[in-house]
């Protein structure tokens, strides 16, 4: 992938739309749509790295209510030629092809290597990744089982969302959450996950969300860890101009 000049690539992570309610949540929708307005002059691809909402199911023929002005911006810049690709985080897990056929998304439920201008990115949500966790990849087993999925659609989705809406937000297990502190770089998962697959293989970066903290850390000379924080507390995102690439901090 070669960037248009003047174009750049953006990554944000973590929204959480709808949590803890969707009053609470409103404004912090109304900054992220600041943000998508700002850089719609110059973002060429960007990347939504997960759990943009804090809950998502699909049924067959009814999608979750709300978020409206944020999907309807996504549409516009994906209308005007903005390749979007849309990373299924722990929260919003479920998405089946809703974004793909309303709003040409490209989805991704794994992690996936891009290379953009001659740069190798390996780029993930990062839940389940790594060490530990085990509690929660055993969860995401069953979430993920066809079967599991079925039976949920057969719940009417006033109680369906209720019920997964409540344990998004309380069940820690099932939303993969540890205490959002830095644990230092012997100990952050993802970061001992980084340098085990750049063993396997050579990349220029390594950009994550999932653990809500903005990070810049260094795996080996000139390759480095992005975790992109969130838009709950951070408000904070990535871009990459064709050369080099920055974590940010939107003002609000």
């Amino acid at each position: 992938m070669k960037l248009p000049k003047g174009k750049k690539v953006y990554f944000a992570s973590d929204n959480h739309l709808g949590a803890p309610d969707p009053q609470s949540s409103a404004p912090r929708e109304r900054v992220f749509l600041d943000w998508l307005n700002h850089i719609q002059k110059d973002v060429g691809v960007l990347f939504l790295l997960g759990d943009l909402f804090d809950f998502w199911f699909e049924y067959k023929t009814v999608v979750p209510k709300g978020f409206v002005r944020v999907l309807g911006k996504l549409a516009e810049l994906s209308d005007q030629g903005v390749e979007i690709h849309f990373f299924a985080g722990n929260h919003d897990l479920w998405v089946q092809d809703y974004f793909q056929k309303e709003l040409s998304f490209t989805v991704h439920h794994t992690a996936q290597e891009f290379t953009i201008n001659q740069k190798r990115f390996f780029v993930a949500h990062g839940d389940g990744l790594g060490p530990n966790d085990k509690g929660y990849k055993r969860m995401k087993k069953v979430f993920t089982n066809k079967f599991f999925q079925w039976l949920f659609r057969w719940i009417h989705p006033d109680i369906g969302m209720r019920l997964g809406q409540y344990l998004s937000v309380k069940n820690k297990i099932i939303s993969g959450d540890e205490d959002i502190v830095f644990l230092g770089e012997d100990k952050e998962w993802l970061v001992q996950y980084c340098k085990k697959k750049q063993d396997e293989k050579k990349r220029d970066f390594y950009v994550f969300g999932h653990r809500h903290l903005p990070l810049d850390i260094t795996i080996e000379d000139q390759v480095r860890y992005l975790n992109l924080g969130d838009w709950i507390t951070h408000f904070t995102y990535a871009d990459f101009d064709g050369a080099k690439l920055e974590l940010k901090k939107w003002q609000t």
